[in-house]
């Protein structure tokens, strides 16, 4: 029967190798979205948390999303902040959200205060000598420049919000944004003169963050702001917290499966049609309707197989492409959805096998072997 089976792909090559790159896709399709979703979310969090803040202090109603929200907020309240008792460090900063060319927020920093929270790691170069300079991460860097078609070096041309700076320093990653501008340019920029989207403040002691937060909601002025620990932001940041996340996932898994599902359904169908006269045999020396089943089941479950591990080459190999054409795009492909990536085909792929598998175990053998 196993040999039987083989056959059986081997015949209709063309029809085998549809049905396995379906599922293929069907796999490409779970893996990737969701390596981009969490790719930019773990990427975005690593980053705000290796800022070294404590708490994080937003306009009102402001949205949690880095970037998201407009610069309104006076740059002479870290004055006051910096009084409170057990306030260590007050760093005004701008987040713009970009994408121009590229998904990702822009920094506009006040270098003493920020560089305070945590110092920067540089690597080449240093901080900003003037209004027009930028500070890059080392994964910005490495991408391509287009002007010289190498990666970035002090000295360079990089675009910030559409805008030419000159790439002061190169740091470490993990600390804020991959691009980095002076808070006056950035709020020159927004026309925010004067005026920051967020404070990021460090405290003597961690200990004191319940203690600092209550301080700045009893401070006149401050009463209605958002304030939170960077902890507790980064624990809302997860997809079963952000709105739409899971269902974007679900849109997206359900829309693979339906693909895989009908082509397998097609190809099976067929494949049931076409060997009428060879079910009738084999239920005429005593083939019994599990085993005819069992036959098409087994046939789909080595095209699904297949297809699964075409699939997981493919997100792999998109993830290379894109490390290529767009090293700072985030795209972490995880374990856990790849098993549940090829439960989710192996699954989709039997169920679209059923009906054929129904159909051919029903067969009269007198009426398949007058088949013509």
């Amino acid at each position: 029967m196993n040999k039987l089976i083989i056959a059986n792909l081997v015949h209709r090559p063309l029809r085998s190798i549809i049905s396995v790159f379906a599922v293929a896709i069907e796999v490409v399709m779970i893996l990737s979205i969701v390596a981009v979703f969490m790719g930019m979310l773990h990427s975005g969090n690593q980053r705000t948390n290796g800022i070294g803040a404590d708490i994080m202090l937003l306009p009102s109603n402001a949205s949690l999303f880095n970037g998201v929200g407009g610069a309104s907020m006076p740059v002479n309240d870290a004055i006051a902040l910096r009084s409170l008792p057990h306030v260590a460090v007050v760093a005004p900063v701008i987040q713009k959200l970009s994408t121009s060319h590229n998904i990702e927020v822009a920094y506009g920093i006040d270098y003493d205060t920020f560089n305070a929270l945590k110092p920067f790691t540089f690597l080449f170069g240093g901080k900003f000598q003037g209004p027009n300079d930028a500070i890059v991460d080392n994964i910005q860097a490495a991408s391509r420049n287009p002007a010289t078609g190498r990666p970035y070096v002090v000295g360079d041309t990089v675009q910030v919000l559409d805008q030419p700076f000159r790439i002061s320093g190169i740091v470490e990653e993990g600390k804020g944004g991959r691009k980095l501008i002076p808070l006056d340019t950035m709020a020159g920029l927004m026309g925010a003169e004067g005026k920051a989207s967020i404070f990021y403040i460090k405290c003597d002691n961690p200990a004191n963050d319940d203690l600092v937060m209550d301080e700045i909601r009893s401070t006149r002025g401050f009463a209605n702001n958002t304030v939170i620990t960077v902890d507790s932001w980064l624990h809302q940041m997860t997809p079963d917290k952000l709105p739409g996340f899971n269902i974007a996932l679900l849109v997206v898994t359900t829309i693979a499966v339906v693909i895989g599902f009908l082509v397998i359904l097609q190809s099976m169908y067929t494949a049931v049609l076409e060997r009428t006269r060879e079910i009738g045999i084999l239920k005429a020396m005593g083939a019994s309707k599990p085993a005819i089943v069992g036959m098409v089941l087994r046939e789909t479950g080595l095209l699904a197989a297949a297809g699964v591990v075409v699939g997981i080459a493919g997100t792999f190999g998109v993830q290379e492409l894109l490390a290529v054409k767009f090293p700072t795009f985030a795209f972490e492909i995880t374990g856990l959805w790849i098993g549940y990536g090829v439960l989710i085909a192996l699954a989709g792929s039997i169920c679209g096998a059923l009906y054929p598998a129904w159909m051919a175990a029903r067969k009269d053998p007198i009426d398949a072997l007058a088949y013509e």
